[in-house]
């Protein structure tokens, strides 16, 4: 990883022109279409080209370094690099109430999904500044989680008792309320876990699921956003922002808004209806071919449930961990836009 980041710190230096402002730039996941769409085109091309020379950026991603997920905001609070984006539930571990930012269930659209976001924002501003060292630049959304089965199920009730790998701590808290065993696999190890029956479903994003060919080793997709939305936070170093002229920082504020932000959320709800076709072969598929995997679509019955275990018992447990501050802010703000209030159990 030295290595790496070596040879990121001198590729910015060589690229730069005379006086340009260097910008380390660490993505998500290179192989997914949120990377290859949105995050690498504006940081190699977009926001250097408004800036008309004066930012100068090297752009590579976590995986491409070996990074730990849980390591990548820890990092950019240090210095180590100046920006880094990656899915914010990566980073519980250091900030349990950064939870509140992509509970499960409560958004089905996009247009509710950001209508989520956009309430906790503040909140999250506040988190990252506090525990990142770093300064909120944008906040992405993977489309919603859905599971991957290497089993037969017609429907929620059929997880109880599978393995499933879970995409984030609320998400393994639900499916061992609905019975089933939530497994901690990363991303990449998902299918050798699955081809091997170490998990007999995995929850994540149907586009990530398309793109890393989970098709291959899964039969069935439950098409329930099990694990919400996955968003994706942008951040930027705290000193490196303050050391920014206040031009500079309105010029990425502003970029980053209209040319990564709002495409990227403008894409999402068809998205999820592409890559289900994607997967299933229901449909056109516009990224490639249509493969075979068994659609199951949830009933009223699986919403209520879920639902129901979403407010008795996922949400009291994450307000035991954040804690009362945080849980009257959640309240205020995203539960006044979803209708729902959160009580420590």
């Amino acid at each position: 990883m030295k290595k790496t980041l070596s040879l990121l710190a001198t590729t910015a230096l060589v690229a730069a022109p005379a006086m340009a402002e260097d910008l380390s730039v660490v993505g998500s996941w290179s192989g997914l279409p949120l990377h290859k769409q949105y995050e690498a085109p504006f940081w190699g091309e977009t926001l250097p080209a408004a800036s008309g020379g004066e930012i100068a950026t090297a752009v590579t991603t976590h995986d491409q370094m070996g990074l730990g997920v849980g390591d990548i905001y820890r990092l950019l609070g240090d210095g180590v690099y100046d920006v880094a984006m990656t899915v914010a539930d990566y980073a519980v571990a250091d900030a349990p109430e950064l939870e509140g930012l992509d509970v499960p269930l409560l958004a089905l659209t996009a247009d509710e999904a950001k209508a989520m976001v956009d309430a906790a924002r503040p909140m999250v501003e506040d988190i990252y500044n506090a525990r990142f060292n770093s300064h909120v630049l944008a906040i992405a959304p993977y489309p919603p989680q859905v599971v991957f089965c290497n089993a037969p199920i017609a429907g929620l009730a059929d997880l109880k008792g599978l393995k499933v790998r879970a995409s984030g701590r609320m998400t393994a808290k639900f499916l061992d309320a609905l019975g089933a065993e939530g497994v901690n696999v990363s991303f990449s190890e998902v299918p050798g876990a699955l081809q091997k029956g170490v998990v007999d479903c995995a929850v994540t994003g149907a586009g990530s699921g398309y793109s890393a060919g989970w098709w291959e080793v899964s039969s069935h997709l439950l098409t329930l956003p099990l694990g919400g939305w996955d968003s994706v936070v942008t951040a930027i170093n705290l000193d490196k922002w303050n050391s920014l002229s206040g031009d500079m920082q309105s010029l990425i504020s502003s970029e980053i808004k209209a040319n990564f932000e709002a495409p990227a959320w403008a894409s999402a709800q068809d998205a999820l209806v592409n890559d289900i076709a994607c997967l299933t072969g229901n449909g056109e598929c516009p990224a490639g071919d249509a493969r075979s995997m068994t659609l199951v679509e949830a009933s009223d019955a699986d919403f209520a449930t879920a639902r129901e275990i979403l407010e008795t018992e996922v949400l009291p447990d994450w307000a035991g961990r954040a804690g009362a501050d945080w849980v009257a802010r959640w309240n205020a703000s995203v539960g006044e836009v979803v209708g729902v209030k959160v009580t420590a159990n």
